[in-house]
């Protein structure tokens, strides 16, 4: 039996990944015998893989990471990132399959969502994890900053339309442009290697701090990873001052940070609007209203 979490069956049936939910005791059973693993418990609060802990054959903890097919090549630029990353930063990568989608990981400890630290407190933790991330990764084959801009901007479109205009067309537009202005903003020879999902459910515990899971994988300018600490936690605090403030502790540009923020916030939205991620999209879609009006 495998229990997959609500959030990850709704993205899979969202990109049409339904043999592949369907296959996946399946895929958990060949695993098992080809690592000579032994899967236990899968972890409730995964959103974008069916993520579980494993114990190896020397009995070592790990953890497995099947990852939902869609489009694009997600498992490869996953790996990819962790390879360069080499765990700084990052979970190690002990082992890949990425023809079946598999990774296994360094097992960590409990995610910063856990701990109930303060606004503050928890956003110190992600930008010191982040920018032990960021490297020059030239030739890497990882999507680059402008092309996700652009992917970005075509799913608010075509999601805003698909679920009937969740929220208005000016917070909309507002992301568009927003999106543009970094798309035009984007050079190669400032790209570095980023997470591109960072947030308090990504950060996990180590003996000395913490390290980043579930990285997406990006050639892009590292104010890209800020601009999801703005999208977070949408409704707590000034959020011009939030972007002040990680513009001033990254020494990185505010105004670039403040448009990624607003790209991704009405982007989740409208992903979390589809897969049922409530309260937490409508708060999103909530806070880019006003920042729009």
């Amino acid at each position: 039996m495998v229990d997959v979490p609500n959030v990850v069956r709704e993205k899979a049936l969202a990109v049409g990944a339904i043999e592949w939910l369907d296959a996946l005791p399946e895929l958990v059973h060949e695993l098992e015998a080809d690592w000579e693993i032994t899967v236990g418990t899968a972890f409730p609060f995964s959103t974008e893989a069916f993520v579980a802990e494993v114990a190896c054959a020397d009995g070592s903890p790990a953890v497995l990471k099947l990852v939902v097919p869609r489009e694009g090549d997600a498992a490869a630029h996953e790996a990819t990132a962790l390879r360069l990353a080499g765990g700084e930063g990052c979970a190690r990568l002990l082992r890949e399959d990425l023809e079946r989608g598999a990774l296994l990981l360094e097992k960590l400890g409990r995610s910063l969502s856990e701990l109930g630290l303060p606004l503050q407190a928890r956003h110190e933790i992600l930008v010191a994890a982040a920018q032990r991330v960021w490297r020059p990764a030239p030739a890497s084959g990882l999507p680059t900053g402008d092309e996700k801009a652009t992917s970005l901007s075509r799913f608010i479109t075509e999601m805003w339309d698909e679920l009937g205009a969740p929220c208005s067309r000016a917070a909309v537009d507002h992301a568009l442009e927003c999106g543009e202005l970094r798309r035009q903003a984007h050079r190669d020879d400032r790209a570095v290697l980023v997470h591109g999902d960072v947030h308090q459910w990504n950060a996990l515990e180590t003996a000395d701090g913490f390290k980043l899971v579930d990285p997406d994988g990006l050639l892009a300018e590292p104010e890209y990873d800020l601009g999801i600490i703005m999208r977070e936690d949408p409704l707590d605090g000034d959020l011009r001052r939030r972007a002040a403030w990680l513009a001033e502790r990254a020494g990185l540009d505010e105004e670039a940070i403040w448009q990624w923020g607003a790209v991704e916030r009405v982007s989740t939205g409208l992903l979390g609007t589809r897969v049922a991620l409530q309260p937490i999209a409508r708060q999103m879609l909530e806070a880019a209203e006003r920042i729009a009006g």
